[in-house]
């Protein structure tokens, strides 16, 4: 009896040990970064239960960076709507290698929730082509991870944080169709196509080969898939790039129309203007010139018919009387000024021969 209760219990801490090893992920993953990289280590708590501290622990140095600090080169962030922190690494160094945990603290009691061998190289064992991608809901997405000769034989995983799924080479139907399919050259490189993308497809996830593995973050959003994704499969991220792109540059160059078509209206309105002033301009003088001329000839027709007042003449008589008794012939003759008479009023002296001279006075 006493052997069936050890038995019993040896098998109760096997199980127990083998759930923790579930959840907080396995403590034989090794991280292998580029040196002088980054990286980003998606750390999980559980959402039922969320703890009170979150932090980042690290062996060599042993040291303890609480959620929500930033340093130079590292930054651990909480991000309770997804339950989970974030753990940025920046410019890392050979001399970083070693162990790192992140832990959790809940009622005064630590835990380990995953267990991580960073591994810092020139050339790392296994690296992604990009640590993070985006899709669209019911769209693909296709990312690539590339590995060392040493791995060639090794299991190909693309396997998610948060629930520990794995796939493997080959397609795998999910439910809601859609599908994982993992593809290797068997060289140097294998790639994971993710099709019919739903929004709770979000999230964390790593390649691996063998133990070695790399995160990745993918993100879907809402909307349609791109044309085409199914028939030529790649990164949807780079095709919803391109496609943003080009509706850019096609708005840019509506825009460019349209504000060319202004300008030009613009000039050609204060062109027409310009020609009807300049018109009127040139045309007010020969008006001008034609109505004094017609001014002019008008007072020179007026002048001729009109009557002019008949100016009074006056007429200077030289009168000589001749005296018929006198034989002298000076005598005979008399000279006189009669006076300045208007012509309507002159009368020859009676009896008499008159001489008279008229002229104007």
């Amino acid at each position: 009896m006493a052997t069936y209760a050890k038995v019993f219990n040896i098998s109760i801490g096997f199980w127990l040990f083998l759930c923790v090893e579930c959840y907080t992920g396995g403590s034989n993953h090794v991280l292998t970064i580029k040196t002088g990289g980054s990286v980003t280590i998606p750390c999980h708590y559980d959402e039922k239960n969320p703890p009170q501290k979150k932090y980042w622990y690290s062996e060599i140095p042993r040291s303890i960076t609480y959620t929500n600090t930033t340093e130079e080169n590292l930054s651990v962030i909480d991000h309770p709507d997804q339950s989970l922190f974030t753990v940025t690494l920046r410019n890392l160094q050979n001399h970083q290698t070693g162990h790192y945990n992140c832990s959790v603290e809940t009622e005064g009691q630590s835990t380990v929730t995953y267990k991580l061998y960073l591994k810092v190289q020139s050339a790392p064992d296994v690296s992604v082509e990009s640590s993070s991608v985006s899709g669209h809901e019911g769209g693909n997405v296709s990312v690539q991870c590339f590995y060392s000769s040493g791995y060639q034989k090794k299991l190909k995983q693309w396997c998610r944080y948060k629930d520990q799924s794995c796939y493997t080479v080959g397609r795998t139907d999910t439910s809601q169709n859609p599908s994982v399919q993992i593809s290797d050259d068997g060289k140097s490189s294998f790639t994971v196509l993710m099709t019919g993308l739903r929004l709770s497809d979000s999230g964390w996830y790593w390649f691996s080969a063998g133990e070695a593995l790399n995160p990745v973050q993918l993100t879907v959003t809402n909307g349609k898939p791109v044309n085409g994704d199914t028939e030529n499969p790649g990164d949807s991220s780079e095709t919803e790039n391109n496609n943003n792109n080009a509706e850019v540059n096609q708005e840019q160059k509506t825009v460019h129309l349209s504000v060319w078509l202004l300008v030009s209206a613009a000039l050609l309105l204060l062109l027409i203007l310009a020609a009807v002033f300049t018109w009127r301009w040139k045309r007010r003088p020969k008006q001008d010139k034609h109505q004094i001329r017609e001014r002019n000839d008008s007072s020179t027709i007026g002048a001729i018919y009109s009557e002019p007042e008949e100016p009074a003449l006056y007429l200077h008589y030289y009168s000589t009387i001749k005296d018929k008794c006198s034989n002298d012939p000076n005598k005979d003759i008399t000279y006189s000024t009669i006076g300045d008479t208007p012509v309507s009023e002159a009368k020859p002296p009676a009896g008499g021969g008159i001489y008279s001279t008229v002229a104007p006075h």
